[in-house]
């Protein structure tokens, strides 16, 4: 199961420790959603997922003043016997003395963000979800071409071709290997992994540093993926598309994405061919689609002839 640490998630959030007794290095994220433990502070513990992080906003905190102490004990006590990973207090509050000696009895780490609940909430939930998603590595390229993939057998071209479109000013996230993450049932999510981040290979040449070559607008950590492009031999007993009525798709992680398979041969400007496909890509998500353009322009054309046939006869 995919877990980030709590000392990530502290240093990411830039969350204050409120517990520095408690070591967190051992700590596990594993759930991207959260909890806000209004009712089970009021006693309801029904469908608790204790494995969520906690956040304590301002109408909890509140809520707990208006107790008194003996209760606030009872509250603390039967809400911390769970496994929690940790809670965090927004708005910079801070716990009262009960419950920071209740949490520190049962080791569960107490972090302060100054940012509003809200806030807070929205970009722990949106990260969580990138580093806790269903992930697998590819073998291709990605390269951010107005926000799209390029991807293809080993040895094909696709390097040279995500070079050349380096140079064209686009930029580069991975080569060789694509670690794609499902964001949401719509979203996929490609990056690098660490260990060749910003490097290119070159055959003949060998491994080439993108970043240090073209500098830092040359590079992208993570891409949305809209488009994958494959590159294939020009084979000439084959069928290739020449209209692009009908998309095709691929899929990852159950999410389909629009396919091209492109036939290279000695000539074929790649880097040319791959921004055209992702321009044109953008236009068909604007509402614009050339081939049904032209096929409406002949079907008119075809029917214009017709009533002039008619005419005539």
């Amino acid at each position: 199961m995919a877990s980030v640490s709590l000392t990530r998630v502290i240093e990411k959030m830039k969350l204050e420790n409120l517990t520095p007794e408690i070591d967190v290095k051992h700590v596990k994220i594993t759930q991207p959603d959260i909890n806000r433990p209004a009712l089970q502070l009021a006693g309801y513990f029904e469908h608790f997922d204790a494995t969520r992080l906690q956040i304590v906003g301002f109408v909890e905190y509140t809520y707990m003043e208006g107790l008194t102490d003996e209760t606030r004990r009872e509250a603390y006590e039967k809400l911390m016997a769970y496994d929690i990973p940790c809670i965090v207090f927004s708005r910079d509050l801070k716990p009262d003395p009960i419950f920071l000696e209740t949490a520190i009895r049962h080791q569960i780490p107490l972090l302060s963000t100054k940012k509003s609940t809200s806030d807070f909430m929205s970009e722990i939930i949106r990260w969580l979800n990138v580093k806790l998603a269903p992930c697998i590595s590819v073998h291709g390229v990605l390269v951010d071409v107005y926000g799209e993939g390029i991807t293809g057998e080993s040895g094909i071209g696709k390097s040279e071709a995500a070079l050349e479109l380096i140079r064209r000013g686009h930029r580069l996230v991975t080569d060789d290997v694509v670690e794609l993450r499902k964001v949401s049932d719509d979203t996929l999510v490609g990056s690098a992994p660490d260990i060749t981040k910003h490097f290119i290979e070159l055959r003949g040449i060998g491994i080439v540093d993108v970043k240090a070559l073209f500098g830092a607008l040359s590079v992208k950590d993570t891409q949305t993926i809209d488009l994958v492009i494959r590159l294939e031999d020009w084979d000439k007993d084959k069928e290739y598309d020449r209209l692009g009525l009908e998309e095709n798709y691929t899929e990852y992680l159950g999410n389909k994405v629009v396919c091209h398979n492109i036939p290279i041969r000695p000539g074929r400007n790649l880097a040319v061919i791959c921004e055209t496909a992702a321009i044109n890509h953008r236009q068909k998500k604007m509402g614009y689609n050339a081939a049904k353009e032209l096929y409406t322009r002949v079907q008119n054309s075809l029917a214009k002839r017709r009533e002039e046939d008619e005419d005539d006869e």
